[in-house]
């Protein structure tokens, strides 16, 4: 059995693979459909233009489905391991689920509203994507503060907040969510009667330049930092055990009518699982 075979692990495995291939799948076809510059471009100006567009929405919407899974799966894991009078670590848990959810809709608007089309609800869906997500980090490095040592050491612990540290402050060149916000301000107000939204080619020099390049450096670096966090639950994940449902046949039909009920005793003990196993 393979690694990523144990327990549930293939959950966020899939999450974090899934998304970046969405990422750079995109990118790649935009920049040799030179719909875009190849010099980081924003991540929404690589699913903009047709065809990629389609595909950035068709991928996108398979990682907020993984998404809403993995965050589930955090939620019960944590809630199994959760004694009854710790009320604090239950209070976090319940948000965490919230605040995962969440951003994963957010995900879905962002795939679905591209910004050349309705601006505002795809700014409505970054916001919910990383800023809420960015929260989710927090709240899930807090969990995990709670819970060592008796659950887990403190490695997991100081490399959740690693990441929390780097979503949300990140010195180096300013790469934090709001950095992004910062220069996405600066670039609209130095541009006025340029319609910024639908502008995908920029030229060294130009005003306005220095803050977009700023700006798309950041909002890929803090996508990046909150699509890494979820590698953090591969080993929490190998533990667990996945039984969705369970068959309990009693009878050997599917009709109500009298004419086809059975005549033989049927052993009511036979059971069929249905979605059941480790994965």
């Amino acid at each position: 059995m393979w690694w990523f075979q144990e327990g549930l692990c293939i959950l966020p495995v899939a999450l974090v693979l899934w998304t970046t291939a969405t990422f750079i799948f995109d990118y790649i076809t935009a920049v040799v459909l030179r719909h875009v510059d190849p010099l980081v471009p924003y991540i929404s100006d690589t699913g903009t233009v047709a065809p990629e567009r389609c595909v950035f929405g068709i991928m996108l919407d398979v990682s907020a489905f993984l998404g809403v899974a993995t965050v589930y799966v955090r939620y019960k894991q944590v809630q199994a391991l959760t004694d009854e009078e710790e009320s604090k670590l239950h209070k976090l848990n319940v948000l965490g689920l919230v605040l995962g959810w969440t951003s994963s809709f957010g995900m879905c608007i962002v795939a679905n509203f591209q910004k050349t089309t309705l601006f505002f609800m795809h700014l409505v869906g970054a916001i919910l994507t990383l800023g809420v997500g960015a929260l989710y980090i927090l709240v899930q490095t807090l969990v995990s503060l709670y819970m060592q040592p008796h659950v887990h050491g403190k490695s997991i612990f100081w490399v959740r907040l690693s990441i929390g540290v780097w979503t949300f402050l990140l010195p180096v060149v300013l790469l934090d969510f709001f950095s992004v916000f910062v220069s996405s301000v600066i670039m609209y107000s130095s541009l006025p009667g340029v319609d910024v939204a639908h502008k995908l080619h920029w030229i060294p020099g130009e005003t306005g330049y220095i803050p977009h390049i700023i700006s798309t450096i950041s909002e890929w670096s803090l996508a990046l930092s909150f699509v890494s966090f979820f590698l953090t639950y591969i080993r929490d994940f190998q533990v667990l055990q996945a039984t969705f449902a369970i068959a309990d046949l009693r009878s050997n039909h599917m009709y109500d009518s009298p004419h086809y009920r059975i005549t033989t005793p049927l052993n009511q003990s036979v059971t069929s699982p249905l979605l059941a196993g480790g994965i």
